[in-house]
């Protein structure tokens, strides 16, 4: 099983089709969107059971220049 995380992002103005391209060459989305008010970007990720969350995002996905910002909101089995 993995984790499903959404992430919002904000990127450095002008730079947010050069972040969307650098997580798109890592191919570690399930989705990404590009999106409009507070956050540029959503991105549906599927972290792997054995892997700590904070770190695979900050180790995968934050080393990414021209991030500013994001937000990240887990998923939980409802039924």
């Amino acid at each position: 099983m993995s984790t499903c995380v959404f992430i919002q992002i904000r990127c450095k103005p002008g730079t947010t089709y050069k972040v969307a391209e650098e997580i798109a060459l890592r191919e570690i989305h399930s989705e990404l969107y590009s999106t409009s008010g507070e956050y540029d970007l959503l991105l549906k990720l599927y972290i792997p059971e054995t892997d700590d969350v904070g770190h695979y995002i900050n180790e995968n996905l934050l080393v990414i220049p021209n991030i500013e910002r994001s937000l990240t909101t887990m998923t939980f089995k409802a039924f």
